[in-house]
């Protein structure tokens, strides 16, 4: 059963970063060639996710802790977020597009907290399976910006949302085969500092951890500014399948998670995140020297991709395991909905905001060839951020004192 088990989930996540991955990349190329949007509307739109993240606690505490088993509600998000997709491109003025797709992630981001804890209540090893299971989120990203690029060729074009649309919908009829997963405050009042996280506040009582969280919200001001731009940026260089080549981040990722207890192991939690900022900070400045190197522009671009399984891995994931190593059983679960708040909703937020301003700033008033955009200029603030948010990690935060092993 077990067994079974672990096929079913590894496709549910696959099928989950399949969606993601479809048009998360490729949108901002979409907004500014095909619905010729602008900067800082770019921007704004990549927050959506942000505010979809933010709303995300109050639905599964209020809604999945209360009233439905996780599955049958992870139908339902799916199937509507589905619909929502395919009417997304029906909206080619920012006034109808930007209210849709706030809409859609609502739907959308409730479904990676669902599943990570459906998945975790059914494993009888968690520690051992869930890693495992949770490498098929990246094959399944992977897979949504091939099929995108290579098959449909569809980067600037509203296909991107149909097969996201077709695979969330897809998502949602597999998850009714998913374990039945009751909810776990049926009859019980819901305290709302408990939704939020906000009782793992009396965490930022510890020096390390508060440096700890005001690092990761600074960290996402610059990090958001690839996410936001890095598409947009290899299209006017003229790249083709530019989301098939962008996917060369997620294979990355697969290797360094599967690296990161070795590091954790050798190097505790500050010499790994570390490492993660310094990733992010190499990245920006490779793609800000890329645009003037003629010989080496290319695979300084092409490190910058492959350097994501460093960035991502060792940062959020490293991050997310100190969190829940500072954590007790009490308040390990709303220490993980204060970092997920942090990282994915108010810093996604406010770092994508400043990188659609930005971009918006760094219009050329006359393009260059196919160069529509200053990108040193876009590029070489956030190197320098990171660079600044890396000297305040290194300087104040504590390696957490060893816990003695349970017998």
């Amino acid at each position: 059963m077990q067994n079974l088990l672990k096929i079913k989930l590894s496709a549910f996540m696959f099928l989950q970063y399949f969606i993601w991955g479809s048009w998360y990349v490729s949108m901002g190329t979409y907004m500014a060639t095909t619905l010729k949007f602008g900067g800082q509307e770019i921007g704004a739109a990549y927050g959506a996710f942000a505010i979809g993240a933010m709303i995300a606690p109050f639905f599964v505490g209020i809604i999945a802790d209360r009233y439905f088993a996780s599955e049958k509600l992870l139908a339902v998000l799916g199937i509507f977020g589905g619909a929502l997709l395919f009417l997304l491109p029906s909206f080619t003025t920012f006034g109808g597009f930007y209210p849709m797709l706030i809409l859609y992630c609502a739907t959308y981001v409730p479904t990676l907290a669902l599943g990570n804890s459906l998945s975790l209540h059914h494993l009888t090893n968690p520690k051992q399976d869930f890693p495992l299971i949770k490498t098929l989120s990246a094959v399944g990203w992977i897979a949504g910006g091939v099929t995108l690029s290579l098959v449909l060729q569809g980067e600037k074009s509203p296909v991107q949302f149909y097969l996201a649309g077709t695979a969330s919908i897809a998502l949602g009829l597999f998850s009714l085969t998913l374990p039945h997963t009751p909810p776990k405050k049926t009859g019980k009042n819901v305290r709302l500092a408990e939704i939020l996280g906000l009782d793992a506040l009396a965490l930022l009582k510890k020096p390390s951890f508060a440096i700890f969280i005001v690092c990761m919200f600074l960290i996402c001001i610059p990090l958001y500014f690839y996410f936001v731009n890095m598409n947009l940026y290899v299209t006017e260089l003229g790249w083709k399948f530019t989301a098939a080549k962008m996917s060369l981040a997620q294979v990355s990722d697969v290797i360094f998670l599967l690296l990161l207890p070795v590091m954790l192991r050798t190097l505790g939690y500050k010499r790994t995140i570390f490492i993660g900022i310094l990733a992010w900070a190499t990245r920006y400045f490779l793609l800000a020297t890329s645009l003037t190197s003629a010989d080496w522009g290319t695979m300084l671009i092409f490190v910058a991709i492959l350097l994501h399984g460093v960035c991502y891995d060792f940062l959020f994931i490293a991050g997310q395991l100190y969190v829940d190593e500072e954590a007790n059983d009490r308040m390990r679960g709303a220490a993980q909905g204060l970092i997920a708040f942090v990282l994915w909703g108010v810093g996604n937020f406010v770092g994508s905001t400043l990188a659609g301003h930005s971009q918006a700033l760094h219009t050329l008033s006359k393009p260059v060839g196919t160069i529509a955009h200053d990108w040193q200029g876009i590029w070489i603030y956030p190197a320098w951020g990171t660079v600044g948010v890396l000297v305040v990690f290194w300087l104040f935060f504590r390696e957490p004192a060893k816990k003695p092993s349970a017998p």
